[in-house]
């Protein structure tokens, strides 16, 4: 009973810790003003005819893989599919350019060849910090891409090379990435608000 009881206090430390980090978001009236900006500019984007480019490693690559399927697919309303994609899940394009130049230079060959002025590159990162997504970060920005970076409390190095930047007030990973993926969902719905009720114009 004594392991069982300390289970629970650890798992209900963990939810005391996310909730913690989800109250500081709401009160941070500077964070919502930029999620509220980056969903404007996603909808923009996409209404002109642009395309979301998400990418970051491990399980940012996986929240970038969520939130590209959310896109083409559909989040929670009807609309049409809205080009996204994401650039961790070509294996062969990854594996090739990692051998052929080096695993830094992954994501901003894949933006050199994919993307054009107007669209937008949503670099995700937990400690802000991971070379590969900040090389892409500045390739984006030569060519003319909005970018826009998530990350953590620590994110300093990608901040400085993002147009906008979703800073969770966190220095744990697990925590952050719960909070990219909520965040994520929110920007998700400022977009589909944008493409229902006839709000899909250019």
């Amino acid at each position: 009973m004594r392991q069982l009881a300390t289970i629970d206090q650890r798992i209900v430390s963990s939810l005391q810790e996310s909730l913690s980090v989800k109250q500081a978001i709401l009160e941070s009236r500077e964070l919502i003003e930029t999620v509220a900006s980056v969903g404007e500019v996603l909808a923009g984007a996409l209404r002109r005819g642009r395309k979301v480019i998400f990418f970051g490693n491990g399980g940012s690559a996986a929240d970038a893989q969520h939130l590209a399927a959310e896109l083409v697919g559909r989040f929670e309303s009807e609309r049409r599919a809205l080009p996204a994609l994401a650039l961790a899940t070509n294996i062969s394009t990854l594996t090739a350019i990692g051998n052929d130049y080096s695993y830094e230079a992954v994501f901003a060959r894949e933006l050199e060849g994919l993307s054009s002025p107007g669209d937008v590159a949503v670099g995700i990162s937990t400690s802000g910090r991971s070379p590969n997504v900040i090389n892409a970060m500045r390739t984006a920005k030569k060519i003319g891409v909005i970018t826009v970076g998530m990350t953590g409390l620590r994110g300093d190095e990608l901040a400085a090379v993002a147009d906008y930047c979703i800073r969770v007030p966190s220095q744990r990973t697990s925590r952050i990435q719960e909070a990219h993926i909520l965040i994520g969902h929110i920007l998700c719905e400022i977009v589909d608000e944008s493409f229902v009720g006839g709000a899909d114009v250019s």
